[in-house]
């Protein structure tokens, strides 16, 4: 089902002139009819309402209990808002842009997720923690501002989801997604609740993805699906990650008239019961690139003594001497405290 905008429908504001411009004529009818109905005959006054004047009369009563009526199908629309119509359960257009508008009477607004609050600026109440609820309460006087359908960019923070990475790792992932209505039909129709389907939709797409990639890069991993592995991690890769995210969701809800602008990764964490564990591997990475630095270091400044030596033909040293210079110096570059130095004043042998 396709939506069909209806462009001409702009009468409201005359449309509601006419009536009470109407209403005021019945009620003049109805008061004027029996006073003009008083007759003067050879001097006698009688009362007598002609058939004329009794048609008047019932016109005019007729007006004044039915005649509210038209006004049912007034209707007022803001910037960036939308209402479907029904009639007789039967799709008959939307209004799509701000004014007054006059429909048929009997046409009533339809949307499915009247009620249902996402949990985002704008769309729910303050404090809220779940994804989306079911808000009870009272719609506000006339046309329910809850039938109308916002088309306005939105933002939907779905609950955090633990999720397994590629190697079996939980981490605990949010995402942000920007989305809006973009035909009408299509989403109080096609689906039973745009609102929750659109919630429900990323939780899935953010599983799919998130299970091919690991949270830091990994050996020997395939994160594309070219049969080649990459360094493409959660952490690393976030921006491509996310634009995954969102072309897999785009892809569920095309069908529900719901277009996504845009999908950011939020929160990323590992879950709490290997957090500290995973925080050690990390420590220890990161001892085992320090120490790595520190040994190549002194590997280096080692040679260059003893390069420094040898040039100046100043001290000749064999290599049981040199062996032992080697490991003192080690010993001094590579130690995790200061050396307390000893001095020898006798012989080296």
């Amino acid at each position: 089902m396709n939506e069909n905008t209806l462009r001409h429908k702009k009468n409201g504001m005359l449309v509601l002139i006419l009536v009470i411009a109407l209403y005021i004529a019945a009620i003049a009818g109805l008061i004027l009819t029996p006073m003009l109905s008083y007759k003067t005959y050879m001097g006698f006054t009688y009362y007598g309402i002609g058939i004329s004047g009794k048609i008047l009369m019932f016109i005019c009563g007729a007006w004044v209990c039915l005649g509210w009526i038209l006004l049912l199908g007034l209707r007022v629309l803001k910037p960036q808002e939308a209402l479907v119509l029904t009639l007789f359960g039967k799709y008959v257009g939307t209004l799509r842009e701000e004014g007054f508008y006059f429909v048929n009477p009997f046409c009533v607004g339809f949307n499915p997720a009247a009620k249902t609050k996402l949990n985002q600026s704008g769309d729910v109440d303050s404090g809220a923690k779940k994804a989306f609820i079911i808000s009870g309460s009272k719609p506000e006087a006339g046309e329910s501002t809850g039938k109308k359908i916002s088309l306005k960019i939105m933002t939907l923070n779905n609950n955090r989801q633990k999720i397994n990475d590629c190697l079996g790792n939980p981490v605990e992932i949010g995402i942000a997604v920007t989305w809006r209505v973009v035909d009408t039909a299509k989403a109080v129709f096609r689906v039973d609740n745009y609102k929750e389907f659109l919630s429900l939709q990323c939780d899935s797409a953010l599983r799919n993805i998130v299970r091919l990639y690991p949270y830091d890069v990994s050996p020997n991993v395939d994160t594309t699906g070219d049969g080649i592995a990459d360094e493409g991690s959660l952490r690393g890769s976030s921006e491509v990650v996310a634009s995954r995210i969102r072309d897999e969701i785009q892809s569920k809800v095309a069908e529900a008239g719901l277009e996504i602008i845009e999908a950011r990764i939020t929160y990323l964490a590992y879950a709490p019961e290997i957090a500290a564990v995973m925080l050690q591997r990390q420590q220890a990475s990161a001892i085992i690139d320090a120490r790595k630095m520190i040994v190549d270091g002194a590997v280096g400044m080692v040679e260059m003594a003893l390069e420094r030596l040898e040039a100046n033909d100043s001290i000749t040293l064999d290599d049981e001497r040199k062996a032992a210079m080697v490991s003192n110096l080690l010993v001094v570059l590579c130690g995790n405290h200061d050396a307390q130095p000893i001095v020898n004043t006798g012989s080296l042998y």
